[in-house]
């Protein structure tokens, strides 16, 4: 390898976000969800999107059109109107991640939704990939 295209590798990973070295596993918190009459409440959901890196009124959102239901965040939970049990919240999830979280390039959670114009587009922040995705 050349001495100026060394300089040049070490540059570009200058730019990188600490972020993309770290290797640890990205896991998602298990839903913690109790029924309590016609109504189910959601107590980490404020957790989950933490980790997960996103805006809880976008899950929120995604959440609702998917189970078909009214919903009221109050702080870190989560009321929906209804009963629905745990493994269905966690699919749900999954099925967000999978389509609003990882990157479909390179497989990493590092990513953030951005807005050009009227698309929405997953950044990736670990590779540069950017992919189009649908809106909530």
């Amino acid at each position: 390898m050349s001495l100026d295209y060394r300089k040049m590798l070490d540059e570009a990973y200058a730019e990188l976000p600490p972020s993309v070295f770290e290797h640890k596993r990205f896991e998602v918190p298990r839903p913690l969800v109790t029924i309590s009459g016609s109504r189910t409440i959601f107590h980490n959901f404020k957790e989950i999107c933490d980790v997960i890196n996103r805006d809880p009124s976008h899950v929120l959102k995604y959440l609702s059109k998917e189970m078909a239901t009214a919903t009221a965040m109050e702080g870190g939970r989560v009321i929906f109107q209804g009963r629905f049990e745990a493994e269905t919240f966690e699919r749900l999830i999954k099925r967000y991640v999978d389509q609003y979280v990882t990157c479909p390039v390179c497989r990493r959670p590092d990513t953030k939704i951005i807005k050009e114009k009227r698309l929405y587009f997953l950044q990736c922040e670990a590779c540069g990939a950017k992919s189009p995705v649908r809106p909530v």
